[in-house]
């Protein structure tokens, strides 16, 4: 058996449980910053986290600007808005607190604080000629694995085309992941960031990129994941699970950042920016007929039938049986978030295919899926969301 190669460096320290947002204000000590911009979202505010933040950088000294503007789907409008807030506070830190687009503009804007320009400057990995800020990122939902990701996800605000720029200081030093910041979570935002995470786990997994490394990654984030989505949404107090959905999340988001993503993911950014779906219902939506076309491949069915059986869901031996209950398994979960299968359900209309599939094609994600996919084979896979296959 050929082994995939792999570099790895393990650049974001996790700090993991119940409470550990009272450590914050330690943890930017110890990175020797006392001047901090804690970059978050109005809903965060409304529901007190924030201030539960602020009190815990306040008490280990620090002096603090808040940055509470962030927008569900960031452009580079709203980096700009928070580096030039930034920029009045000369910070020495930022913090990303909230979901993953909170933690995208504060990676965003540590890259125009410290190197000037544009978001669409650093469109990319490595266009940054001066070293960034140091980032403490504080997750608040169970979804995009942003924490532990060098990439800021952030869409052009003229043409709406998701920008992923990246840099290896980037990565956030330290990600506190405490599962009590996820209890307040709407169940659709819930079952959104779980659907997210199950697309992340699934389709790195399979990707060219995929290594033994992010093999486990992928593996270990499926089984807790699989394990507590539905758990999650019908039990939303339940700490244990949500501690099970953050760290599956957090696992997934490594496996991303060693083995990229692929077709789902793809054809999610159209969605999302022409439909206005929900980036990880986009995901979900798009899931099952992009694990049923990639299953064609005795690899890739191979590999899906392996996830399965590691999580559960199946004990058979043939693969293609592992495959098929791995669907079903994925049709579970709409049926637990009480979320339609289909895209028509959506608003997403047959007359779109061909705009959204051309797009779909020039996403990054698409060269990395284990099959090929051009607008001809995202046409097939929009029809079979259509039916909700």
């Amino acid at each position: 058996m050929e082994l995939a190669g792999f570099d790895f460096a393990a650049r974001t320290r996790l700090v993991f449980g119940p409470g550990t947002l009272a450590s914050l204000g330690a943890l930017a000590r110890e990175l020797g910053a006392r001047r901090v911009v804690l970059v978050t979202d109005s809903g965060l505010v409304a529901a007190g986290h924030v201030a539960r933040a602020e009190a815990a950088l306040r008490a280990a000294g620090c002096e603090l600007a808040t940055f509470a503007e962030v927008s569900a789907d960031p452009d580079a409008l709203d980096v700009e808005r928070c580096a030039a807030a930034a920029r009045e506070h000369a910070p020495e830190l930022f913090v990303g607190f909230g979901g993953g687009s909170a933690i995208d503009v504060a990676k965003g804007a540590s890259m125009l604080f410290a190197n000037g320009g544009r978001m669409q400057d650093y469109w990319g990995f490595g266009k940054t000629a001066e070293a960034l800020l140091p980032l403490i990122a504080v997750p608040t939902t169970a979804g995009t694995g942003s924490e532990v990701q060098s990439y800021a996800l952030i869409a052009d605000e003229t043409t709406h085309q998701k920008m992923a720029c990246g840099a290896s200081d980037a990565a956030p030093r330290v990600a506190v992941l405490d599962p009590e910041l996820t209890l307040t979570c709407p169940r659709f935002v819930t079952a959104c960031a779980g659907l997210d995470a199950l697309g992340h786990a699934l389709e790195t997994a399979v990707t060219k990129k995929r290594t033994e490394l992010s093999a486990l990654f992928s593996r270990e984030a499926f089984r807790l994941l699989a394990a507590n989505f539905a758990r999650v949404l019908a039990e939303p107090a339940d700490l244990e699970a949500r501690g099970a959905m953050l760290l599956g999340a957090t696992w997934a988001g490594l496996a991303i950042e060693h083995s990229m993503l692929g077709a789902a993911h793809a054809l999610a950014n159209p969605l999302s920016a022409r439909c206005g779906l929900a980036h990880g219902l986009a995901v979900g939506l798009g899931l099952g007929a992009v694990v049923r076309f990639n299953a064609a491949d005795p690899l890739t069915r191979a590999r899906y039938a392996a996830l399965a059986r590691a999580a559960g869901l199946s004990r058979s031996e043939d693969e293609q049986e592992a495959v098929e209950a791995l669907l079903a398994f994925l049709a579970c979960c709409f049926s637990s978030a009480g979320i339609a299968r289909d895209l028509g359900a959506h608003g997403v209309r047959s007359e779109r295919f061909l705009a959204l599939a051309e797009e779909a094609s020039r996403q990054w994600t698409a060269q990395f899926n284990p099959r090929p996919v051009g607008r001809a084979e995202f046409v097939e896979l929009l029809q079979a969301g259509l039916r909700g296959t």
